[in-house]
């Protein structure tokens, strides 16, 4: 039967997804570790790259319970930029692993001005309240001079 624009089949039960044009098929990406990068188009001028991830998510290594955080990074580039696909699949495969804040803010850090190799870079995890505290974990980085 015909959906109509309502979402709802002719007989009134809530329309299949399908029925309603939305994509079901397979997840269009899967994590990955591998981070991958495209050139800086302006690499003459110092300039600032915010990345916010407000739903960065692992596992506490003690417990097993999810901890969430939002992850900011902020970078001047050299020669390179972060493709956002992959930073995107990069945060995702943390989501099964455990990891202490502390940690992970400077493995995300580690990992990218690896790939990278910004002139600045900062990494901050603001992770949310866990048995009554609040975390927020800052890492940097500078390029040596000369």
């Amino acid at each position: 039967m015909k959906t109509p624009r309502s979402g709802r089949s002719v007989r009134g039960a809530p329309a299949a997804p399908r029925e309603m044009g939305i994509y079901c098929g397979p997840m269009p990406s899967a994590p990955s570790k591998q981070l991958e990068r495209v050139p800086n188009p302006h690499p003459g001028r110092d300039y600032e790259i915010d990345h916010v991830v407000p739903e960065f998510t692992c596992l506490c290594p003690l417990t097993g319970q999810p901890d969430f955080a939002t992850i900011r990074i902020r970078y001047v580039p050299d020669q390179w930029l972060v493709e956002l696909r992959s930073l995107k699949r990069y945060m995702w495969a943390y989501r099964d692993e455990g990891a202490f804040h502390e940690d992970v803010t400077n493995r995300i850090l580690n990992d990218l001005v690896e790939t990278l190799a910004p002139r600045r870079m900062e990494v901050v995890g603001d992770w949310n309240v866990r048995g009554g505290i609040k975390t927020v974990v800052t890492v940097r980085y500078e390029k040596p001079r000369g």
